[in-house]
């Protein structure tokens, strides 16, 4: 049986703003005091995972080793059909060290040089490790296809130019309570509510 949170405070293993303003929207609902891995003055990881679910863990791990507190880590990204699954778990360092998602949106753009085929999907694992090394993963996942040019200011990272299956505005576009019923990071959170914090507010 996977680990139940007992209460009490949370890290948000998050250096990523708009990434953690999200997480903690989501967690808002079950009553979590959650601080933010920054403000805690923890340093970012190197992120040598393989997979999301790897790099989730990798970030998990460290806070809650850091600070003595159970920590959630999201690692997600953009993968692109016909640029074979990339960027991948390359997805924010596409964007550089000055985190510039314009830079790496025109950069997915120019490699797909008008390829008919636009699907992609959005893939997020979240980890929820506590001090003594005990973890639980979860994935979630959204299909859709890339726009160009960007749409919208709202969300963050590729937002802009996703578009959701069964949808007509970007993520960009889209309200975040919407967003946040239909996204990867939405889908995953609903798994590891059931898991960890016994199901529905």
């Amino acid at each position: 049986m996977t680990r139940r949170f007992a209460g009490g405070k949370l890290v948000i293993a998050s250096h990523n703003p708009g990434k953690a303003r999200e997480i903690a929207e989501l967690l808002a609902p079950y009553g979590v005091a959650v601080t933010m891995a920054g403000a805690l003055g923890l340093a970012e990881p190197e992120e040598t995972g393989a997979t999301f679910a790897d790099n989730a863990r990798i970030k998990a791990l460290a806070a809650a080793k850091g600070s003595g507190l159970p920590s959630l880590a999201d690692d997600s990204g953009l993968e692109v059909q016909a640029l074979g699954g990339r960027p991948g778990v390359e997805s924010a360092r596409l964007a550089g060290p000055a985190k510039d998602f314009a830079l790496a949106m025109r950069k997915i753009e120019d490699e797909l040089k008008g390829a008919r085929d636009r699907r992609a999907n959005f893939i997020c694992a979240l980890a929820l490790c506590w001090p003594d090394g005990e973890c639980a993963a979860f994935e979630g996942r959204v299909d859709g296809t890339l726009v160009w040019p960007p749409r919208g200011a709202r969300g963050f990272g590729y937002d802009p130019v996703f578009v959701a299956n069964g949808h007509a505005i970007t993520f960009g576009e889209m309200a975040p309570e919407k967003k946040h019923a239909i996204s990867h990071r939405a889908d995953a959170f609903r798994k590891l509510v059931a898991a960890c914090f016994g199901g529905a507010p």
